[in-house]
């Protein structure tokens, strides 16, 4: 093989290999430093706003999960710990008492922008399962602290944003 053939395949598998590790450093660093919200998260601090305004630094117990494209939330929204029920017979009343304070639902959610909408699938309450319903909230990530601020549902604008405040738990 000529000299000068030689080298023009060696300069094309030099530059072919600069080509794929510097394709493959960008990708590599693209996916770890593109912000997720996919992960396990705490409710840390809810802010309400409207006439019981208030911020609950240390709010009742609280999970979200996301997924790729599922989400699921568990979450105490009382300001107090839900009340025991008694092993049996428990009256109606200390049902409807220990299961008001508390949100279950998952579903589907997308992102758009700085928007993330939420469609159960499954929820403690049956009107949030009607079809078409869906929850869109705003939301910042900074590190391992997701935001999501209510924007408005199937009813409309929420009249009074509540901040959630999320710490990654993994």
């Amino acid at each position: 093989m000529p000299a000068r053939i030689r080298q023009t395949c060696l300069f094309a598998a030099v530059a072919l290999g600069l080509v794929v590790v510097f394709a493959g450093t960008t990708l590599a660093q693209g996916a770890s430093s593109t912000p997720t919200v996919v992960g396990v998260w705490r409710v840390s601090e809810v802010t309400y706003t409207g006439p019981n305004a208030r911020t609950v630094t240390n709010p009742q117990p609280g999970i979200q999960i996301f997924t790729h494209r599922y989400y699921s939330v568990s979450r105490v929204t009382s300001d107090a710990p839900r009340p025991d029920l008694p092993a049996q017979g428990a009256t109606d009343k200390q049902i409807a008492e220990a299961f008001a304070g508390f949100i279950g639902q998952s579903g589907t959610y997308e992102i758009k922008g700085n928007e993330l909408t939420t469609r159960p699938i499954v929820a403690k309450g049956p009107p949030t399962m009607r079809p078409g319903t869906f929850f869109t909230n705003t939301f910042k990530l900074e590190g391992d602290t997701l935001w999501l601020v209510s924007k408005s549902d199937t009813s409309g604008p929420v009249a009074n944003p509540t901040t959630t405040k999320l710490t990654r738990l993994e």
